[in-house]
């Protein structure tokens, strides 16, 4: 096989990854459930076997499935990469480590907004806006949104197209759920607003406009998390 088949045998790989982990959220399954087989599955997404077979296996590696030889695919995780990578969860002071764990989201998801409005691709775009439309809606109907929130947060850094991004994310999904322990029934208004910001700022190409509106929804957490760590 060429380099370049290799490429887009990757490529076509990592969509159909991203797919089938929407289609487990979207779907609602919950931990312990069954996939579907793997010819349906190839049916569904209309590509080959061989190709959900190595999709699944991506997101085995990332702790999202798990294969019981003779027996089938199960979820085994709604995250995409392990909830404490970074061994936190002994930490007592949940509210300082909210604060540190945000002032490292402001050193990196300013910069991976701005990459994803200069990098992004018209389907990428319109998938971001989907996972938008979903925190959005969440909110709405008075219901958890988190995964939700991480859903959109993960899909705009694998916009940026940078290599190096992904194998961070595990520092940006803690921190996400850290944060939104202590803010989500708070700043609903503000996630919604800010979200679409990030949004469209993605959608007309502009970095600046990215960065900006990434920053104005990190800082606007980091002052709710210091006011409620100062009032208590």
């Amino acid at each position: 096989m060429s380099e370049l088949s290799n490429i887009k045998s990757q490529a076509l790989t990592e969509r159909v990854e991203e797919r089938l982990f929407a289609y487990i959220l979207d779907n609602h399954l919950k931990v312990g459930a069954k996939l579907p087989n793997e010819h349906e599955l190839a049916a569904h997404f209309e590509v080959s076997r061989g190709t959900v077979r190595e999709a699944v296996k991506l997101l085995v590696s990332r702790g999202v499935l798990r294969v019981k030889h003779g027996s089938g695919t199960y979820v085994a995780s709604l995250f995409p990469l392990h909830a404490n990578p970074l061994g936190l969860d002994a930490v007592e002071d949940k509210l300082q480590l909210a604060l540190d764990l945000t002032d490292v989201r402001l050193m990196l998801e300013p910069t991976i907004a701005a990459l994803a409005a200069q990098n992004r691709t018209d389907e990428e775009v319109e998938q971001l806006a989907e996972y938008c439309d979903a925190v959005r809606e969440k909110i709405e109907a008075g219901e958890d949104y988190l995964i939700e929130d991480m859903r959109f947060h993960w899909y705009l850094a694998k916009c940026s197209h940078n290599m190096v991004v992904e194998p961070l994310m595990p520092i940006i999904d803690a921190a996400v759920i850290s944060i939104a322990n202590i803010t989500r029934k708070e700043l609903l208004t503000m996630t919604i607003d800010t979200h679409k910001e990030i949004l469209d700022a993605v959608r007309d190409r502009d970095p600046q406009a990215a960065r900006s509106a990434m920053s104005v929804h990190l800082d606007t957490n980091r002052i709710f998390i210091r006011q409620t760590k100062t009032a208590r």
